[in-house]
């Protein structure tokens, strides 16, 4: 019979066994008790570790980025206009309303056309 040696075979190593996908980059963050104590118990609401429910909630997590330079320029040309509609309601009120029309008109086209611009801004947050 053939002698087997012993040198020659591979033991089986012990422990868990290895992962596919190793993850070697960490982030620290601060948290006060109850930020802590919030993510604690939605983890464990959802039967997960901490450290999971994070990873999983920053994949799917949806951020609204800040206002451009342009987006607030938008919205101060839109409180002006606003301002001019709230002028022009009172002088209706006080010459009556025919006098004022043709002005609130081109006030309401000139609104409608800022209010189309931001609503049609191409930001990421607003396709998924």
């Amino acid at each position: 019979m053939e002698e087997i040696r012993r040198d020659t075979i591979q033991k089986p190593k012990g422990g868990a066994p290895r992962k596919k996908v190793k993850r070697e980059m960490d982030i620290r963050i601060r948290l006060t008790a109850t930020e802590k104590f919030l993510i604690e118990n939605k983890a464990k609401a959802a039967g997960m570790r901490a450290s999971n429910w994070v990873r999983a909630a920053a994949k799917t997590a949806k951020v609204i980025p800040r206002l451009t330079v342009e987006e607030l320029s938008i919205l101060r040309m839109l409180a002006g206009l606003a301002n001019n509609l709230n002028q022009l309601t009172k002088l209706a009120h006080q010459q009556g309303i025919l006098s004022v029309a043709l002005r609130c008109r081109d006030l309401l086209v000139e609104i409608d056309t800022t209010l189309k611009h931001l609503n049609n801004d191409d930001r990421e947050s607003n396709h998924r």
